[in-house]
């Protein structure tokens, strides 16, 4: 058999997660983008029993908030260090595991010794909701997309419409997602969404963009998180107790505009998801919980598919018939998602690997799946555009 010329290059367990930290989230005022990403931080520094000093690479996402262009080299003066590897990432709602990719990427190169992960955003407090949407709108092409009005949601709505269409998933099935997560989100401690909710309740709370009610879609958060990953040896050296590893990463990067995309039914989750598989040496039935990218609910549907998890054109029947839950296939978004949890923009997804590593860790109390080895988490962005997963796993996986 051909070796893949990349085969002895594979990050798979030569990185681990030793640290993490997470904000307050939801409505937190007074809080600047800084600020949360900086508490972050620092909670996950005493997390992995280090000191700011230790840190000698920084990878961050942007913030809509504080729009700095260099927002790893802002939060490094706010923290007070001065790293030697650093870049602001910005690939939309994919920035989270790419950031984890990256990380594992500069460690195993030798650019980093240990890498500070971290964003943070004051959505909700800290812009208008005008400004949040224009925020988003504007991050659309200026020529061809941005002058017809065209807003995130609208371009997310096209691809649940054409799912309906050719597979016959229903506006009860998108509605079943937001259901679940508020079940899970009633288990989080801090989660911004708890009141209980009913299919009912979805299809009744307004239309935002057909299909999409509005508890159809994500909720606007301030908040921050924030990772310390290190070398799987110095994991080791330093003695910590339950590291997390990188098993297994890829991107994929399909299209700029909604209206070149190859199809409004798959996604470059299946190429980036594949490679994730492929380094790590497991597959989709092996992995025991997930976090996957919930900016609407038909999101959900269609990651579920195009993971591996269900087959195409079967994700609302999956999740209709509690597939993504406990006691089901593959238990998703168990802190409630950016559906219940908090959005806090780009660095929503960070609380999705939060939740996926303590899950790995034993540490989410009555909300733990049971015997959890192997998490993927699956971040997206920009319409579908940019898509990135990183597989984890326990010791006992490598």
């Amino acid at each position: 058999m051909a070796t893949s010329p990349t085969a002895n290059r594979s990050l798979r367990g030569k990185t681990a997660v030793i640290g993490c930290g997470i904000s307050a989230v939801g409505r937190v005022p007074g809080k600047s983008a800084l600020a949360l990403a900086a508490d972050a931080a620092y909670k996950a520094l005493a997390d992995a029993g280090l000191k700011k000093t230790d840190i000698d690479g920084v990878l961050s996402s942007h913030a809509f908030a504080s729009p700095f262009h260099r927002f790893s080299v802002a939060i490094s003066e706010y923290l007070g260090i001065q790293p030697t590897f650093s870049n602001t990432l910005q690939v939309s709602g994919a920035t989270a595991a790419t950031m984890f990719n990256v990380a594992a990427a500069a460690i195993h190169g030798g650019l980093a010794e240990t890498v500070l992960i971290v964003g943070g955003d004051s959505l909700l407090t800290g812009l208008s909701p005008d400004l949040a949407l224009r925020s988003m709108t504007e991050s659309r092409d200026q020529q061809y997309e941005m002058p017809f009005g065209i807003p995130v949601a609208n371009t997310f709505a096209m691809t649940a419409h054409r799912h309906m269409r050719d597979f016959g998933t229903t506006a009860e099935q998108f509605a079943q997602v937001a259901v679940i997560q508020r079940e899970h989100a009633r288990r989080t401690p801090g989660a911004q969404m708890t009141e209980p909710l009913t299919v009912e309740d979805v299809l009744n709370s307004g239309m935002v963009t057909t299909p999409y009610h509005k508890l159809d879609c994500s909720l606007i958060s301030d908040g921050g998180a924030a990772f310390i990953v290190t070398s799987a040896e110095r994991a080791k050296a330093l003695g910590i107790p339950k590291p997390v590893y990188i098993l297994g990463g890829g991107e994929c990067y399909t299209h700029e505009h909604i209206f070149l995309m190859p199809t409004l039914t798959t996604t470059g989750a299946v190429q980036s998801s594949a490679k994730a598989y492929a380094m790590a040496g497991y597959g989709p039935k092996d992995m025991d919980v997930a976090g996957v990218y919930d900016c609407f609910t038909g999101t959900v549907i269609m990651m579920l598919e195009d993971l591996g998890f269900c087959p195409k054109g079967e994700g609302g029947r999956f999740v209709e018939d509690r597939q993504m839950t406990y006691g089901g296939a593959i238990p998703c978004n168990t802190h409630g998602g950016l559906l219940s949890f908090a959005h806090s923009g780009m660095p929503g997804a960070l609380f999705h690997f939060y939740e996926v590593i303590h899950q790995l860790r034993g540490q989410c109390g009555e909300r733990q799946v049971q015997g959890a080895e192997l998490g993927l988490v699956h971040s997206l962005g920009a319409g579908f555009a940019t898509q990135a997963t990183t597989i984890l796993g326990t010791e006992a996986t490598l």
